[in-house]
């Protein structure tokens, strides 16, 4: 997952399941701008393999919120 800050601040990326369930936070902390990248393993928060399937991200950082749908295959 990569994404762009224009300025600095808190950012925090989530992945959820289709039916809004948070399965995890990829991140949570403040961030200076620039380009990041984020991988996910396909691991919810508790370290479980999660199932092959549509999951959503979402990327919040104060002033900015978006929601993009990926499809996780094993």
């Amino acid at each position: 997952i990569e994404y762009f800050l224009p300025m600095s601040g808190k950012v925090i990326l989530r992945v959820f399941n289709v039916m809004g369930q948070e399965v995890v936070t990829l991140t949570d902390g403040f961030r200076k701008p620039g380009s990041y990248r984020v991988f996910w393993d396909g691991r919810n928060s508790g370290g479980n393999t999660v199932a092959s399937g549509v999951y959503f991200y979402r990327l919040d950082d104060g002033n900015f919120s978006q929601t993009k749908k990926m499809l996780l295959l094993r």
